[in-house]
């Protein structure tokens, strides 16, 4: 029984060093426009569009959010919003937040048609292969996002048409992991660990659709 535990947690840590090796990839098809989701369908059941804009940049307010960012992020930001006039930083902000907290929380349970809404298609397929490999090890999670500390833009960019704007996340996780029949391998929920993560989204800004995508996730 106890070499069996140990395996067990061997594979975990294995798992959990998968996971970081998908955090670090980046998709390469940045152009892909992906078709609408329940998130942009705006009826009363579905739920906060993740990194859904609205609002309009010649608002002052908006304007004063783009203001005091390092040189590179702002002029990043400008061009944006430039270009896009439905940008909004902030409304963007709250969709970055909210897609973080629902891709974590799908990634978790093994949900991957969540994960395909959210995510273009090399971060999907990243994400999906680690799925897999828990599932056949028979290894379950009950992961805990207890709190999202900071949300910041990290760059901001126009290439083309294509907007990419990575955001930096500060946050609180407790990780726990049980084999098949429920016992303990690894990690406690009482124990919350600091987590730094660079999300990238990107959005071809001469679509309709206001849906912006993961593309790419890195620790930061």
């Amino acid at each position: 029984m106890i070499v069996e535990i140990v395996i067990l947690a061997m594979i975990a840590a294995f798992l959990g060093m998968r996971l970081y090796s998908v955090l670090g990839r980046r998709a390469e098809h940045e152009e892909e426009i992906i078709p609408t989701n329940r998130f942009d369908r705006g009826d009363e059941q579905s739920q906060p569009r993740p990194v859904a804009q609205q609002g309009n940049v010649e608002n002052p307010q908006t304007e004063r959010a783009l203001a005091g960012f390092p040189p590179a992020i702002e002029r990043g930001l400008r061009e944006i919003s430039t270009a896009d006039r439905s940008f909004a930083l902030l409304s963007f902000l709250e969709g970055a937040r909210s897609a973080y907290e629902i891709v974590l929380e799908a990634f978790w349970r093994g949900d991957k048609e969540e994960l395909r809404e959210l995510c273009d298609d090399d971060v999907y397929e990243s994400f999906a292969a680690v799925i897999d490999e828990r599932d056949e090890a028979g290894i379950k999670m009950d992961n805990r996002l207890i709190r999202v500390e900071d949300v910041t833009v990290y760059s901001a960019q126009l290439d083309g048409k294509i907007a990419r704007i990575a955001v930096r996340f500060v946050s609180d996780i407790a990780s726990v992991s049980y084999d098949k029949d429920g016992n303990l391998v690894a990690g406690s929920l009482d124990d919350a660990v600091e987590s730094r993560d660079i999300w990238t989204f990107s959005r071809d800004i001469r679509s309709d659709d206001p849906q912006w995508l993961l593309d790419e996730t890195d620790q930061g």
